[in-house]
């Protein structure tokens, strides 16, 4: 990528017929681009492609050094490159499994954070009590307790973070033992061992189709030989229907909850090394400098937590697509290569269920951001990933025990994909945004980092960091060290402007595939 500072177009390969604009660009503008001159045929905005040839009707559109779609009409030099010119048409990539895997980096010693270490090993970055609806049932008796203790009544416990009720649509209507049924499992039960919780209560109805006693068995929510498997003594589980309904569940978690409090109080942060840390890679409201900025800078941060000995995981799978054979390719072996293959036809045949495909994934806002394809939006999302082998790919929500680049399969929906990635054990989420996602995941922070100055300066007060400076002459390095020592912070403590307001309960969202019966 050529030197963006305060440049009017940015090209991101040398091979590329399309740049992008850093800033508004007027009609009639002169610009260069891979030493090309062009002039813009009409006004365009900030993240939109200007074409620095002719480009025929049919010829690829190259971005990234990478197609991104066709041209459907003839474009001339200077011309704006957008969705009424260009369609994603048929790209044939090559995956070539493994063969360009790239060595370790060099290790990065040293790096800490101040987290919670629980009894059964893992790191905790925040210190959470849980209510667990294990069915819609009873989301209200959840959410009824979980009020009952405010920010006053917590005053006394300095060192818990909050009572959340985790609440759902589901838990019944499904086969026993079924696809569905194992996915809402493992996302409960990573919920319950998560350490970032710090003590739980299960509340389920009673005659639900996912009952209570599978989902400890399951999950191994009990104690083995003596030591717990969670961050409690043993589950806490309550039936509506043997307590006697809905007021006698309540009292009765009302009390189970107080007496719980002061244990999950009795913690203290300790040094704990950075290779603890499971970091999740989001963006959302993604816009044209996504990929040129802010996920770029991620994708720093995320070569220094493995350089450290960490965890980043890339998901959105649907958001991949399009861009999968440059993970195939640096995968550590064709097996991990061919797991990736298979989430991506899979996702290829569920949509097509529907009568819909993938390049429906760009939303209005994306395209309104400068987006086309979901090659152009795959190909940017995947910079989160930086460049350090693929290790490993996942399973919705199942445990992330992999040490390096990881991929767990979730849709591009935010809270969805978040929800999984959270439910196998990241502790640290940073969620990129061009357009403005006011987002955040109870029980684990959020990092919302702004693609463009202009929005981090209309929405500051939910935006912790800004990659816009890149597009001023600030170099990806740079914002990406900012944005791994700002991981090491909040992993510390350091509330995120998600937490300061209090957003995060209501994204707790587990996706599941199949009937409701």
């Amino acid at each position: 990528m050529n030197s963006p500072a305060a440049a009017d177009v940015i090209s991101l390969h040398a091979s590329d017929n399309v740049c992008v604009a850093a800033k508004p660009i007027s009609k009639g503008t002169t610009v260069t681009a891979n030493a090309n001159q062009v002039i813009a045929t009409s006004n365009i905005k900030p993240g939109h492609k200007i074409a620095t040839v002719n480009l025929p009707q049919g010829t690829p559109i190259l971005k990234y050094g990478q197609v991104i779609g066709f041209a459907t009409a003839d474009i001339a030099a200077g011309e704006h490159v957008h969705s009424h010119n260009l369609q994603i048409g048929d790209i044939v990539n090559d995956y070539a499994a493994a063969t360009e895997i790239p060595e370790p980096p060099k290790p990065l010693i040293g790096k800490t954070f101040q987290g919670y270490r629980r009894p059964n090993g893992k790191a905790g970055t925040r210190n959470y009590v849980a209510v667990i609806s294990t069915v819609n049932c009873s989301a209200s008796v959840s959410k009824y307790i979980t009020q009952r203790f405010d920010h006053d009544q917590l005053k006394q416990y300095p060192n818990i973070d909050g009572v959340i009720a985790f609440t759902h649509q589901s838990g019944c209507g499904m086969q026993y033992q079924g696809d569905a049924h194992a996915t809402l499992n493992r996302v409960l039960g990573g919920i319950a061992k998560h350490p970032n919780i710090g003590a739980y209560l299960l509340i389920g109805l009673g005659c639900e189709a996912a009952p209570m006693g599978y989902l400890l068995q399951d999950q191994n929510l009990v104690q083995i030989d003596g030591v717990p498997n969670n961050n409690a003594d043993a589950p806490i589980v309550l039936s509506m229907q043997d307590e006697g309904g809905t007021v006698k569940t309540v009292e009765k978690g009302i009390r189970l909850l107080s007496e719980l409090l002061p244990k999950a109080n009795d913690v203290e942060r300790v040094t704990i090394d950075a290779s603890e840390l499971i970091l999740g890679l989001e963006c959302g409201g993604s816009d044209g400098n996504s990929g040129i900025t802010a996920n770029p800078a991620v994708g720093v941060a995320s070569n220094m937590l493995v350089a450290a000995g960490g965890t980043p995981i890339l998901a959105e799978t649907s958001e991949i697509y399009g861009a999968e054979h440059l993970l195939t390719r640096r995968s550590v072996n064709k097996e991990v290569a061919q797991k990736l293959i298979d989430r991506i036809q899979w996702w290829k045949d569920y949509v097509a269920m529907f009568g819909a495909d993938l390049d429906n994934n760009p939303s209005a806002g994306n395209k309104e951001g400068g987006l086309t394809t979901i090659a152009e939006k795959s190909l940017g999302a995947v910079a989160k990933a930086g460049n350090t082998a693929l290790v490993d790919v996942y399973r919705y929500a199942e445990p992330v025990t992999a040490k390096g680049l990881t991929i767990m399969d979730t849709p591009g929906y935010d809270p969805a994909s978040v929800t999984g990635m959270v439910a196998g054990g990241a502790n640290m989420i940073v969620f990129t945004t061009g357009r403005g996602s006011c987002f955040g995941c109870k029980p684990v922070p959020s990092i919302k980092i702004a693609t463009n100055t202009p929005m981090y300066n209309r929405m500051e007060d939910d935006m912790d960091l800004n990659a816009g400076g890149i597009l001023q002459g600030q170099s990806i390095d740079e914002v990406g060290e900012q944005i791994f020592q700002e991981v090491l912070d909040v992993a510390s403590g350091k509330k995120t402007k998600s937490e300061v307001h209090g957003i995060g309960e209501e994204e707790f969202i587990p996706w599941l595939v199949g009937p409701m019966l």
